[in-house]
């Protein structure tokens, strides 16, 4: 998944919220649950103190308060457990009796009240404080009387309970709610990420649907696609057609105006090669260039032509294979032998005629120089994704750089014992530069020229 990619922007954004809320998630449900399990131990120790205050202040029927009996909770008689009761006077701290619960021993709770702390809605004051062992603990603090009157004592009624277990609680949650938020956003995002690519899916379709238009194994695009992408679909073939047709077209006026214009000239050459005179034989002279040049400038036109169709591919090997044989057959008396060197796989992306030219004219010069052996390798140019390398090598004499640097004038021979006019490598060149491609003259490693080619690949 390449960072520039459409499918990394719905992936990385998915993933960025899903990695955003569930922490945001997390912290709502963890306070949530601790204000629940607040509340919750708030309630259990209100109801401990209300139970302890009824059944001490009203219990005997005398004026003092009596030690209830531990119904409520098996904590209050393990030692420093913890959890605690203890009912003592509020207004003379060292009146009799001063009960506490069997877990508090002789220890002695501080008086919330005599903190100034404010009763809530219920009359209960709530502290934390300090536990005989040094524990943090929670209190909560009633004031009642066993007599009725203003006049009757005050009695301090307090039940602790320690916050450590309040918080191993929420720890716990915590640590579970973590993993399960942890195991929710891995799983969100592999989902995710499946939900991504095969959401793509149906561009990975377009794609190896052009590739294959391309690479002419097919017309247009096939294939049932979803309806937010079948609009593409169609525009795309509709693309592909009109193209058609405008080559087409373009290939009908090229060869409209082709015989427009051979037919003035046969015309003018006929007429003048009747007059023996010097005009004459110059009209003839410069109408047998006109000639020449239209018939160039043609041949360029319906190569540019060709080469903006779209899905022309030429297997190298429909080419390469009947070249070497007819070549060897046309030099046979000079025992001249081609080797071809090529995967079966690779393709011209243009049309077959126009590599049959190319390839021609560079495999029959090299035939011409060579000594014994003419050697032609194509293959995918490395580390160029569709172009194609082609070299002709041969074992003649070779070319000098300044040889080289004029070879592919138009017209140009170096040697007027060899058949030709001269055209061959100019034609060539221009055919290689209509389809962007390039042609390089070099020294070959048996000693004669080599001719590099890079032209486009299906």
């Amino acid at each position: 998944m390449k960072l520039k990619s459409l499918a990394f922007r719905l992936f990385a954004t998915s993933a960025a919220w899903t990695l955003l809320v569930l922490p945001i998630a997390g912290v709502i449900i963890y306070r949530l649950y601790r204000d629940d399990v607040q509340a919750s131990f708030d309630a259990r120790l209100e109801k401990l103190v209300n139970s302890i205050a009824i059944d001490s202040m009203g219990g005997g029927g005398g004026t003092t308060p009596i030690a209830p009996n531990n119904r409520y909770e098996p904590l209050f008689e393990d030692y420093h457990s913890g959890w605690y009761w203890q009912i003592k006077r509020v207004d003379d701290d060292q009146a009799a009796p001063r009960l506490g619960s069997a877990s508090l021993g002789h220890a002695v709770l501080e008086l919330p009240i005599k903190r100034d702390i404010k009763p809530d809605a219920n009359g209960a004051r709530w502290m934390g404080s300090l536990g005989p062992a040094g524990e943090p603990i929670r209190m909560v603090e009633v004031i009642d009387s066993v007599e009725r009157g203003d006049s009757a004592p005050k009695y301090s009624i307090i039940v602790a309970g320690p916050v450590d277990w309040l918080e191993s609680r929420v720890a716990n949650f915590l640590t579970r709610l973590a993993i399960a938020l942890f195991l929710t956003g891995v799983g969100l995002v592999t989902v995710t990420l499946f939900q991504v690519r095969f959401g793509l899916l149906p561009l990975r379709r377009i794609e190896q649907g052009l590739a294959d238009v391309r690479s002419g194994t097919a017309e247009k695009l096939e294939g049932e696609l979803p309806a937010e992408i079948e609009p593409l679909q169609e525009e795309l073939n509709a693309l592909i057609a009109s193209n058609q047709d405008i080559i087409d077209r373009a290939r009908t006026q090229v060869g409209n105006l082709a015989h427009a214009l051979k037919t003035p000239l046969a015309v003018i050459t006929n007429e003048a090669r009747e007059d023996k005179g010097a005009l004459g034989s110059k009209i003839a002279e410069q109408a047998e260039i006109m000639r020449d040049q239209v018939n160039h400038y043609l041949d360029r036109a319906r190569v540019a032509a060709r080469v903006g169709v779209i899905g022309r591919a030429t297997p190298v090997l429909d080419v390469l294979e009947p070249l070497s044989r007819a070549l060897e057959r046309i030099h046979r008396d000079r025992a001249i032998v081609i080797n071809v060197q090529y995967p079966p796989e690779i393709r011209f992306a243009g049309e077959r005629q126009d590599l049959e030219e190319i390839l021609g004219n560079l495999c029959d010069n090299a035939c011409k120089w060579a000594k014994s052996t003419v050697t032609v390798t194509a293959q995918a140019a490395a580390g160029r994704k569709g172009r194609l390398s082609i070299a002709i090598e041969d074992d003649g004499p070779g070319l000098t750089p300044e040889q080289r640097s004029s070879i592919g004038k138009r017209g140009v021979r170096l040697d007027e014992t060899k058949p030709g006019s001269g055209l061959g490598l100019s034609i060539v060149t221009d055919l290689v530069q209509s389809y962007r491609g390039s042609l390089s003259l070099g020294q070959s490693a048996r000693g004669g020229l080599r001719v590099d080619l890079d032209l486009p690949s299906a």
